[in-house]
């Protein structure tokens, strides 16, 4: 330690009674081992400074070093309810302190002077860690307690918890995700029965009522890998979701047994399957991913349908490139803009009068029934225009999300 900072510690001393972390913290770039209350004492000693100062007593901390046990003790307690791995200790220190924490700094122009926040946030870590039995996680941790040193309240910021699935809709009329009421705009009105909903349950919530239960978390959001119509059902295989549960007090969950309860009790609406824990990466993963879908699609003609002109239509859609501007149902959250999609495939399964069941290969995010209908020629080509006849969608089922 160079003399120069011995006689800056040394008129400090003279200033200020500091307790040894306080010392130590302020000079610890010049001094690489033990811990700030040891390098305290070993400029102390460098500098004949007889006298020790308690941390109750001492003018930068006033008592604060002294307390993280106290503060452990409160943590503990918090965190008794809650499942986590992973933690992080986060503080709040009184502004005071840090005011003429700061003062001395520039003071005595110090560059590598560690802040109390630090010192506390670590040495709590460094107790619990063994204690608990848990690992400090600094970039990603399950849970984060905070210490408010002035109050002694302990807040907690809880990672979510990510549950990957794929889920098959069996009725139709259910919506993928929550749709707030457009009358109260989901504050609950007369209108909506003073849900705040448009509909009366989602496939978001169905999924999710069972793993908020055994989670006793505290709300949920469900990341799908693109959505299907209100009306339409999703089967074959399933489409691939994250589940994200909020705040939750458990984690290790049984994902078998969720798996059969949920699919027990709402049998007739929707069905999961695949479950396993996430994280949030996979959720930006399935969201860009541009899987391909194959639908079932009963349609329904202005007039009798020619069976040969059908398939000889279908036939001539194989690669196609087609272009769809904004659909008119979507218009009012969707940007005016064309989008190109390929019809990859087109087989027509049966033709009865005005009624014809066709499946269609699509690529991500192609707009089936426009595709049918032409939408007032904002899709082009289109079904209706090709065979000549004015078509709609009668029935849409999606049965299959290709390349998960």
């Amino acid at each position: 330690m160079k003399s120069h900072t011995l006689n800056q510690a040394k008129q400090l001393l003279h200033e200020h009674n500091l307790c040894d972390s306080c010392l130590g913290r302020l000079f610890r770039k010049e001094i690489r081992e033990g811990s700030n209350s040891e390098k305290g004492q070993w400029i102390r000693t460098q500098i004949h400074e007889k006298q020790k100062i308690p941390a109750k007593d001492c003018w930068l901390c006033e008592g604060l070093t002294d307390e993280i046990h106290h503060f452990i003790g409160l943590i503990i307690k918090t965190l008794e309810q809650y499942e986590f791995d992973t933690f992080l200790i986060g503080s709040k220190i009184d502004e005071d302190i840090q005011e003429k924490e700061q003062q001395l700094w520039i003071q005595l122009t110090l560059e590598g002077a560690e802040p109390i926040k630090m010192e506390i946030n670590r040495e709590i870590g460094k107790i619990l860690e063994p204690q608990l039995k848990k690992t400090v996680d600094i970039p990603n941790p399950d849970i984060m307690a905070i210490i408010d040193t002035a109050y002694d309240v302990v807040t907690l910021q809880i990672s979510s918890l990510f549950i990957y699935g794929r889920y098959r809709k069996l009725q139709r009329g259910i919506p993928q995700t929550k749709w707030p009421c457009q009358i109260c705009q989901g504050k609950g009105c007369k209108k909506c029965q003073y849900t705040g909903k448009l509909y009366e349950t989602t496939v978001e919530e169905l999924i999710a009522k069972n793993a908020l239960k055994l989670t006793q978390g505290t709300d949920e959001s469900l990341h799908g890998s693109g959505r299907e119509d209100i009306d339409a059902l999703m089967l074959g295989t399933g489409r691939p979701f994250v589940l994200e549960i909020k705040n939750p007090k458990k984690r290790n969950i049984d994902l078998v047994s969720l798996e059969k309860e949920t699919n027990s009790t709402f049998k007739n609406s929707i069905e999961i399957s695949c479950l396993r824990f996430s994280n949030r990466e996979e959720i930006a993963r399935i969201k860009a991913a541009e899987f391909r879908k194959i639908y079932r699609v009963t349609i329904e003609a202005g007039q009798p349908l020619n069976k040969e002109k059908l398939i000889k239509v279908a036939q001539s859609l194989q690669g196609q490139l087609i272009k769809q501007f904004t659909p008119t149902r979507v218009a009012h959250r969707r940007a005016n803009k064309i989008r190109e999609r390929h019809i990859y495939n087109c087989t027509i399964e049966s033709v009865d009068g005005i009624i014809a069941s066709l499946t269609l290969e699509t690529e991500s995010g192609t707009y089936i029934k426009e595709f049918v209908s032409g939408d007032n020629d904002k899709t082009q080509p289109n079904l209706s225009e090709l065979i000549g006849i004015p078509c709609k969608v009668k029935e849409l089922d999606v049965i299959d999300v290709k390349g998960e």
